[in-house]
């Protein structure tokens, strides 16, 4: 297993041997989850904080938890409540935690490139946890693991998104995960969502729901991305619903051992239904269970540990 990295800041600088430690390194935490004790010492007297400057739930609670199971110190920044709302830079804001001897920071900003920043004149480790519309690769890391774990491999296997590409941090992430991993990747949606231009990613982008499921073994919903729109894409919710929905129709067309994921928050009743939300083939409760195994594997890898230590 190979990681020389002090940061993560996404997934498309990752070779595939990377990303495979990443994903084996998981498993054994996933593991240790399991045990009565689910708490390991590996970052005994570590401090990680979450910048998020953008609001979360459930990333900055599995990040918390993740390093609350690693041992870790966890402090939890308010943009809200701090001095970047007197004007206070983010590179100073960063210097001035850094400065309190955090070990790791992880950041969610809505600029893109904001973990790239930091991590150009920090010294602590940089975990990007969303950066505007450019990356997600903790969430990705995660998707990837779910599959693995229920396929056994990703290699071959067609793999659709669906929804809102061109906003999405996820979607772009995801791809580049998927396709260094070996999978197939289709993308489906309205045209103003799903421009032609990710066919550059190695990618089949088709607007036809009907096309893009029929053969598909993964089905990964994404929301409409309203905050990041200046304008609206697509006439309505209504309208959407009808074209791009997953509902029990649609369902009965796809392959009986689907899977269907989404990264949340779910729009139930508009990109997905309740019924398929809820139902067997879905493993997006499961996604959030291996999320926090993905974000303790970053987190131990981050900061110099032996990825070959954590055994499934």
């Amino acid at each position: 297993m190979t990681w020389n990295r002090r940061h993560l800041l996404d997934i498309e600088s990752l070779s595939t041997e990377e990303l495979l430690t990443v994903l084996d390194t998981a498993r054994g935490f996933k593991a240790v989850g399991n045990r009565a004790i689910k708490t390991v010492p590996a970052l005994r007297g570590k401090t990680v904080i979450n910048l998020f400057v953008e609001p979360s739930t459930r990333t900055r609670i599995s990040f918390e938890l993740a390093a609350q199971r690693l041992t870790a110190d966890v402090i939890n920044f308010s943009a809200d409540t701090s001095s970047l709302k007197k004007g206070e830079t983010l590179r100073d804001t960063a210097r001035n935690l850094e400065a309190m001897n955090a070990d790791i920071i992880i950041i969610r900003h809505s600029a893109a490139g904001a973990p790239h920043f930091l991590a150009r004149f920090l010294q602590a480790s940089v975990v990007n946890a969303g950066d505007g519309a450019h990356e997600h690769p903790t969430q990705a890391l995660l998707d990837v693991f779910t599959i693995r774990e229920k396929r056994g491999k990703l290699d071959g296997l067609k793999v659709v998104i669906m929804g809102d590409i061109l906003f999405s941090r996820v979607a772009r992430s995801n791809i580049w995960a998927l396709r260094k991993l070996g999978a197939e990747v289709t993308l489906c949606g309205p045209p103003t969502l799903v421009p032609k231009v990710f066919e550059k990613l190695g990618c089949r982008v088709t607007w036809d729901v009907q096309e893009a499921l029929r053969d598909a073994d993964v089905v990964n919903l994404l929301r409409i991305q309203h905050e990041r729109q200046r304008q609206s894409m697509f006439p309505g919710i209504g309208e959407y619903r009808a074209q791009f929905g997953l509902d029990r129709a649609r369902m009965r067309g796809l392959k009986p051992d689907v899977l269907i994921m989404h990264p949340g928050p779910i729009n139930r009743g508009v990109e997905i239904d309740a019924d398929t939300a809820d139902g067997d083939r879905s493993v997006i409760l499961e996604q959030v269970t291996n999320g926090l195994a993905v974000r303790m594997a970053v987190l131990y890898l981050v900061t110099g540990n032996d990825p070959g230590f954590v055994r499934g």
